[in-house]
């Protein structure tokens, strides 16, 4: 029986067999092969809709609850919670098992097989704590099984990625650099008369949800009432507003979660109390409204813009008409300095005892590999590799199609 090859990522997810020597791409969606890793359960259909549909759920403006990056919660007690989600009770471990039930089907309406066995990409390290770590690897197994599937088998994103790196000369060696949504992976091989040699892995969870939070944080969340002093309820002195509900609403796989009752009646204390009023509206009006993935999503698009152009801004006029924060290339390398310097020393992690100057190549892949201030600082410390882009979005999910049909 064949075995499909998932890449279930935090942003996007992505599928594939082998067909004879070739890889067959699964069209995860009409004419597409990948998918965005997101749900919307419709309030007025009784429907979870997936990827795109699930997006434009949500730019529609249509009653619902849209969730994103749910893979960053795996191996959290989060995934096990019961809760109203939408039309209905379920746990977030279901709603991945439903989310790979569909790219399941998908697979077999056009291929018109039945897949029993996956072979899934995984983070080398879900989360530091090893621990953690297993029980987002037991959790996923579980998803695998709840959608249908028999067997699942796992392998290292990045040592997926790297069955799909153009060739080196014998005894050349590369570097797999796997920038996600949620993890940066790396994995060291050695290229062999008869293929690739994987001499080590490694990886941080760090990823473009991150760049993200940062993003959020530095340049938007102010415009809320981050940092901002409210007045106290009793005596004429102030203090600082939460910070909490601000990293929340910056972080995309927990803004789901924040329109609860509790959030509301903080949110309408600090309107009542905020010394700028004007901020704090604001703040109000995105939890009343529930506009927290319209602004993350303001914020991804900027951040893309700012990769691409010397001038660009996060847009906010979901929230407020002609509300926009200018972000230019500089400021987008000044907030992401942190997370790229974590970057960039666990690349040097991964070699071990090899040298630097030792790597021939370096093959960036996953969505985050595309923005410049990470790629151009891992250049300079890879100063005779050349620089390999592979297939961003796919690379995983076709060397996990050749890992199944190898066996």
């Amino acid at each position: 029986m064949p075995t499909l090859g998932i890449d279930f990522g935090t942003s996007n997810t992505a599928a594939a067999l082998m067909a004879g020597d070739a890889v067959f791409r699964v069209p995860v969606e009409t004419g597409k092969t990948t998918l965005p890793t997101t749900v919307f359960f419709d309030m007025a259909r009784h429907q979870m809709l997936t990827g795109s549909a699930a997006n434009a759920a949500l730019i529609g403006g249509r009653e619902g609850r849209f969730m994103r990056a749910l893979k960053s919660v795996l191996g959290t007690p989060l995934m096990r919670e019961t809760r109203q989600i939408g039309y209905q009770r379920m746990t977030l471990l279901g709603v991945v098992a439903d989310f790979l039930r569909h790219v399941k089907a998908a697979a077999e309406e056009s291929t018109y097989l039945t897949f029993d066995t996956a072979l899934s990409g995984r983070p080398v390290r879900f989360h530091h704590d090893p621990e953690r770590h297993a029980r987002a690897l037991a959790d996923l197994a579980e998803a695998y099984h709840m959608a249908g599937f028999d067997a699942v088998d796992f392998l290292p994103e990045p040592e997926a990625a790297a069955l799909t790196a153009d060739p080196l000369p014998p005894g050349g060696l590369g570097l797999v650099v796997d920038i996600g949504g949620g993890t940066s992976d790396f994995t060291l091989f050695r290229q062999n008369a008869d293929g690739i040699e994987i001499l080590n892995s490694h990886g941080v969870r760090i990823g473009g949800t991150d760049f993200d939070r940062l993003l959020s944080l530095a340049h938007v969340m102010p415009l809320l009432g981050r940092g901002g002093d409210v007045r106290d309820v009793f005596g004429n002195g102030t203090s600082t507003a939460p910070n909490a509900i601000y990293n929340d609403l910056a972080t995309w796989e927990k803004i789901a979660f924040l329109y609860a009752p509790e959030t509301r009646r903080l949110v309408a204390d600090l309107a009542r109390q905020g010394v700028d009023q004007t901020a704090f509206a604001r703040l109000s009006e995105v939890i009343e409204m529930e506009l927290g993935h319209d602004i993350a999503f303001a914020v991804e698009d900027g951040k893309i813009a700012a990769n691409t152009h010397d001038a660009a801004r996060i847009d906010l006029a979901p929230l407020e008409k002609g509300l926009a924060v200018p972000l230019d290339g500089a400021a987008l390398a000044d907030t992401l300095s942190d997370p790229v310097a974590e970057v960039r020393r666990a690349a040097r992690d991964a070699l071990g005892d090899t040298d630097p100057d030792q790597i021939a190549a370096l093959v960036f892949v996953g969505g985050s590999s595309l923005m410049g201030v990470l790629t151009q600082s891992l250049a300079q410390d890879f100063p005779r590799a050349r620089l390999d882009r592979g297939a961003a979005f796919t690379a995983v999910s076709d060397g996990l199609a050749r890992a199944a049909a190898r066996g």
